[in-house]
Order: C-alpha cells, then structure tokens, then sequence
C-alpha cells in the first residue's frame, strides 16, 4: 500500500508540475505585431528584368526547372540570394547548424546588409541550437525573423511536450526559397548538409523545382499568410538576446569554408550556370501550367476548416474531370502512410484501371522505423487491391555520391526524401507533402502541381529504372504472405520471405508499432 501511495504522490506531483509550466511558459500576446506584405515583382531587379517579359509572353504558363542533384538544389538557393535586388522570402520546417546552414544563413546576412528586405520563417521543432544565430539576424535592420508555433520553454525544449503536447503537435513542414518575388524553390528539402550532398556521410535523396513567374507569385502570396499567421511570433518576443550571436555565426560560418569538403563544392557552386541561364536564357527554361497547392496556415493550429486542407485538394487532382488519373500514377514518398483514405483512394484507382505503382523506403533504407511500422499495416490491403509497391534497398556500403532520382540506379547509400507524384505521364507533383497522416492532419504542407510531361516522364523514367535494380518489389503470395522480390545482376529473381536484411527483433518492433494507437502522428 506503501508503494501506491508513493505512486499517486508522484503523479500528483507530476501533474502539478505539468500544469505549472503550461501557466509560465504561456505564448506572448500577439497585440502590435505588424503585418507585411511581399515586395511586388518589378523590372527594376535583375530576376524581374529577365522573368516578368517571358511571364507576359506565357500569360497562363510558369518557367519550371525540376533540381534533383544536392548540389544543385544549394546552388540554386544561394544563387538566389546572391541575384536578390529587392527582397528574400525564405520558410523552411529544419535549418541545421552544420556547414550549408550555417553558409546559408550566411547568404541571408549578406543579402541583407546590402539592403535586400529579407524575411525569414522557421518552425521551431527545426532549429535546435540556433536561438544566438537567429537572434543576431534579426536585429539587422533589413532582416527579420519570425518563429512558427514557439517552444517558450527554450531550454530544454522537448520538456513542452510535456505541458503543450496538442499544440505543439502541429508544424509548419513548408519549404520555399522566393527572391523577388519572380523566382522560387519550392521541393521536399530542408536546409542541412544531408539534404544537399555536402560531406561524406549519407545522404537523402530528394526532389526541388526551381519556378519562374506565376508560380513564384503565389508563393509569395502564400508565405505572407503564413507569416502574418497567428502562430508565427516575432523572434524578439521568443528567442533572449544574444550579443554574441554574430560572433558565433562569423566562427560557424569560417569554420565550414575551412572543412575538407568545402572547397570542391562551393566552386562547384561558383561554376553554377543556373543564375546565368535564369536571367540571360531564361527562353530555354520550360514554361508550363503551374498550380501552388498548399494547406491554409489556419491547420498549424488544428483549425483549418473544409477545403482548407491539401490532402483534399491532392484527392480532387486526382479524380476530378480533367486532372484525374486515367492512365498511370507514379508516387515516390519517403515516409507513406496511406490510411485508410488514400488505401480507398490508390486501390479504387487500380480498380478502375489505371497502373499505380508506389515507391518508398524498405525498412532497411527508412530512417523513421515508426513510420514503416505504421506502412506495413496497408501493404496487404494495396497489394490485394492491384496497387504495385516498391521498396528502396539501402547499401551502406556504396560510395557517396551526390545523386538525383534517375540517379539511384547506380547504387544507394541514400535514404529516400523526395515526395513526388505523376499522372499519365502529363502532370507532376512537387512538394514537401509526404502521403501519411502527419502531413494530412497536423503538418502545414506545400507544392506544385506541374503540367509537364516531360518532368512527369523523367519520374516514370526514374522509377523504372529503380524498380528495375534498386528497389524490392513487394508481392502478395497465393498464401496471402508478403515476399520481396529483388533482380540479381544476371536477371534473375531472388524472392525472400522476410523483410531484407533487418534482424528478428527489428521486424517486432515494426509488428508492435502497427498495432499501437500512434498511427495519427505518423
């Protein structure tokens, strides 16, 4: 009895302990907090100079140009800091404090002490031990720095969970890089030496498109409504002062020039001709029908109403006269967790006839095992229901090399990042959207709905070739069993019972995540 009392006591305890934290660590008032706008696009900027003539010859059209390579997804952003004349618009969900961040946020600074306007907006669930570095950038005068759904508690942060859980739940997983407001990056990374290649280490593969014109313009229209969004706070109401910030940015940033990999790659990045084809050959970039999908930043607080939600406006692309499916769909998403919606969905679209075939990470390649666990539930399910699954083998082995999608055909030591989908060959998807109940529900999300199919084709093309040797296609055996079918070097099929190459107690765990109640937060 001794010991129950204890217990209780402690909860009590807990409890109120809790509760007290959520009382002092309360959101700031949002009273005074100004509203800004984007900096119209003009000709009077280098990019506008070059985009807004071709935007007037292509009056319903956007120029477009898929950045599959790591290295070219860093050039592009930096490059666009670099042309910027008016103005930076830069949202991400992770900026890590590692050599291309801290080079990155270095852009930034530049850009803005040159008299660029630039603002900047970061989920806080993505900059762990940033506050002195952002701190700085926000007291430059042409730079400010706004936080998504703060954790006021800053230290130790993940302690809010605790106290806030609910609200904190919610996070903006958005990624958009807009100079100027004629010129954009728009994809599924974040800003992080794995997202571009940079270092020895393994690396994700990963999807951007770089967007030109219209395109660009509704971007910045939608960073706006998240920036003045009621969960976005002013970095002076959230983060302490650091005097010492831009001492520590300067020392971070020195130190990534000085590291062994920095300097093949930022030439590689100097020898760029992105920049000089944007704005001198910018007739030679594809101009195509762009559409921005995106979730009302309304969500980042559970309260995004009907019709405010991507994940409807994913459903009705694809099955709305004029943009649906009726031949093929190609889906490559990291992290997939179709639920019991997109299960309807995919296998109503086989049903009808239409080819879906699905890539994702194998259990081997994922880096989010509770994820896979969740996935493996549906497998069954997609399978009986003519859907072909594909899972992305992982060779730890394999030298790293900076490779795009087609690009996986060589040999990965990659774990798949991307979140693109294609449709009968005329239509992409580009975005940070991963089809699972995370991005559904609780994250914000954007991307591009592309009509291109010569983009579209280049993710057939590249899915091809993966499954072809790169990949394990999971197959549904008469018994109702699930094998995974690998093609050796001499063409012939290696077909094994159990999932590849993860050990007994791996495959428990992904069995016992399936059958938990965390389904909803995958």
């Amino acid at each position: 009895m001794g010991l129950v009392r204890v217990f209780l006591i402690l909860l009590v305890v807990l409890g109120l302990s809790l509760l007290t934290l959520r009382f002092v660590y309360t959101l700031p008032d949002r009273e005074g907090i100004e509203m800004t706008e984007a900096i119209p696009a003009s000709e009077e900027t280098r990019l506008g100079a070059a985009v807004l003539p071709l935007q007037t010859a292509h009056p319903d059209e956007s120029g477009v140009m898929p950045l599959s390579g790591g290295g070219d997804a860093f050039a592009a952003r930096v490059l666009l800091a670099r042309t910027a004349d008016m103005s930076l618009d830069v949202q991400y969900y992770i900026w890590q404090s590692d050599a291309t961040g801290y080079l990155l946020m270095d852009e930034l600074r530049a850009a803005a002490e040159r008299g660029v306007r630039v603002r900047l907006l970061l989920d806080d669930n993505g900059i762990p031990g940033l506050d002195a570095e952002l701190a700085a950038l926000n007291a430059l005068p042409n730079m400010d720095v706004r936080i998504f759904n703060p954790f006021m508690l800053r230290q130790p942060k993940l302690l809010s969970y605790g106290f806030d859980f609910f609200r904190l739940n919610h996070r903006m997983h958005n990624k958009s890089f807009t100079a100027d407001g004629v010129a954009t990056v728009v994809g599924g990374r974040n800003v992080g030496d794995i997202y571009f290649a940079f270092g020895p280490d393994v690396h994700y593969v990963d999807t951007d498109v770089l967007a030109l014109g219209q395109a660009a313009a509704d971007v910045s229209s939608t960073f706006d409504d998240y920036w003045n969004s009621a969960s976005a706070y002013p970095a002076e109401l959230i983060l302490p002062a650091a005097p010492a910030g831009m001492a520590r940015l300067e020392t971070a940033v020195a130190a990534a020039k000085a590291s062994d990999f920095a300097a093949p790659y930022l030439q590689a990045l100097l020898d760029s001709p992105l920049i000089l084809t944007v704005t001198e050959r910018a007739d030679a970039i594809e101009w195509a029908k762009v559409t921005l999908v995106t979730d009302d930043p309304a969500k980042g607080l559970g309260q995004a109403g009907e019709g405010g939600l991507l994940i409807e406006s994913l459903g009705a692309i694809l099955s709305a006269e004029g943009t649906k499916a009726t031949r093929n769909v190609d889906l490559v998403s990291a992290y997939f967790v179709p639920g019991a919606y997109g299960t309807r969905l995919f296998t109503g679209l086989a049903g009808r006839g239409v080819a879906v075939r699905v890539l994702t990470n194998s259990q081997e390649a994922t880096d989010v095992l509770t994820v896979h666990g969740s996935y493996a539930e549906y497998r069954d399910d997609l399978l009986a229901g003519g859907v072909r699954l594909y899972e992305l083998k992982a060779d730890p082995l394999a030298p790293q090399v900076d490779r795009d999608l087609a690009g996986l055909l060589s040999g990965s030591a990659s774990s798949l990042h991307s979140k693109v989908f294609s449709i009968d060959g005329q239509r992409i998807f580009i975005g940070s959207f991963n089809l699972d109940p995370r991005s559904a529900r609780l994250n914000t999300e954007m991307g591009l709905l592309i009509e291109s199919p010569s983009i579209a084709a280049s993710v057939s093309a590249a899915l091809d070739a993966v499954a072809a040797k790169d990949a394990y296609e999971v197959r549904l055996t008469d018994q109702r069993t699930l094998e995974w079918v690998t093609i050796a070097p001499d063409g012939t099929e290696a077909n094994l019972t159990t999932e590849p190459n993860t050990t007994w107690f791996s495959r428990l765990l992904v069995k016992a995540i399936g059958v938990l109640p965390v389904e909803w937060m995958m």
